[in-house]
């Protein structure tokens, strides 16, 4: 069998629609370009007026665009923005990452520092620079230094047989997870994988239902790790675009190895973006050196927005869920509408920068455009 005729078959098990094997982008283009950034010189407070979103990155990315940009006027603040009508609730439109047809993009995000991972919080619009697609942001309608949106969440735990050892620990840290986490309106289930998919408990806010899905797992068998975020998040959080506004993540417990699976590393990321989805990921290798399978976590994670968490020892994989915890509980919203935005189906990056080089932005690398006749 060729390689082509692989791939195809590859995407008929998954049901891939016919557009996404034709235009599925390799692994490379789910990640961030090198590029050398220019400091930002300080600006005189006295003459200056704060920078507006667009124009800081547009001098901060100057340095590697290909073609120069001019650096637009200053964007008036997000409050400034029209009214929406009455009947359009701001605290939900907030989250929708992306509303192609009104063309507002949503973007949920952390910052943390360089040097200590800590969490950013009471950050200011000024302090970020954004480009869609390469163009800074027609206007930029809200700014929200934290999101209270309904959080929908996903216990995925790797169940092969090579993680028998330490899932006791996992499931220990999950439940703990999920009581300090979950509020009223937020709901979360649980998942098993191995070469197969073992939905346990499905949607609730129930924690001794979300317990008792946890502790019915059981560990065995090989690892098709990419067909299980795949399906998850076409299955369990894509559908969710269609209703409420909420966050979605995907807590990810896994060695990062795959022997089984039929679909790509980009095929997994491509649908994760597809459902507006932050993979959070924790390592279960703890060794003295990470391997290709903790390479993986990272880069799913990062092009989906969330981080991979390395814990020193397997009793220490609390301590990730914790970060976790953390990391959702400081969440930015930033809503914006996006220049020269076509209805074509086609991937757009996202740039977003903090202009004090001390801070690293977590955000998704990009998405996907619907087509105009979707």
């Amino acid at each position: 069998m060729t390689a082509l005729n692989r791939t195809a078959q590859r995407a008929e098990d998954l049901n891939i629609p016919s557009e996404g094997k034709a235009l599925l982008p390799a692994r490379s283009a789910f990640r961030r370009p090198r590029r050398t950034l220019v400091r930002i010189e300080p600006v005189n407070p006295v003459k200056a007026t704060p920078l507006s979103l667009c124009a800081a990155l547009a001098l901060t990315f100057s340095a590697y665009a290909q073609t120069p940009t001019p650096a637009p006027a200053p964007l008036p603040p997000a409050a400034t923005a029209p009214a929406q009508p009455a009947d359009a609730s701001s605290s939900d439109r907030s989250n929708v990452v992306i509303k192609v047809r009104t063309s507002e993009v949503n973007l949920i995000f952390t910052v943390t520092d360089k040097h200590t991972n800590q969490s950013i919080k009471n950050l200011q619009q000024q302090n970020f620079g954004l480009l869609d697609d390469g163009k800074p942001p027609l206007r930029v309608l809200s700014f929200k230094q934290q999101t209270n949106l309904p959080l929908r969440v996903g216990i995925v735990l790797d169940t092969s047989s090579s993680v028998r050892t330490r899932f006791h620990f996992e499931q220990e840290a999950a439940t703990e997870f999920l009581l300090e986490i979950l509020g009223r309106q937020d709901r979360a289930f649980v998942e098993g994988f191995d070469v197969g998919i073992d939905v346990s408990q499905d949607f609730t806010g129930n924690i001794d239902k979300l317990n008792q899905g946890i502790q019915a797992l059981r560990p065995g068998g090989g690892t098709a790790l990419y067909d299980a975020v795949y399906k998850t998040c076409r299955d369990q959080l894509l559908p969710l675009q269609s209703q409420e506004s909420t966050r979605r993540a995907i807590i990810l417990v896994s060695d990062g190895d795959d022997i089984y699976s039929h679909a790509l590393e980009s095929d997994a990321i491509k649908m994760c973006q597809r459902a507006e989805t932050i993979i959070f990921a924790i390592s279960t290798n703890v060794g003295p050196s990470k391997d290709k399978g903790d390479d993986v976590l990272k880069e799913m994670s990062e092009a989906t927005g969330g981080q991979t968490f390395f814990p020193k020892r397997i009793e220490d994989v609390a301590l990730g869920f914790n970060s976790i915890r953390d990391e959702l509980r400081s969440q930015y919203s930033l809503v914006y509408e996006p220049a020269d935005f076509k209805m074509d189906g086609a991937f757009r990056t996202i740039y977003l920068e903090a202009i004090n080089p001390r801070y690293v932005v977590h955000v998704r690398h990009g998405y996907f455009a619907q087509k105009a006749d979707q």
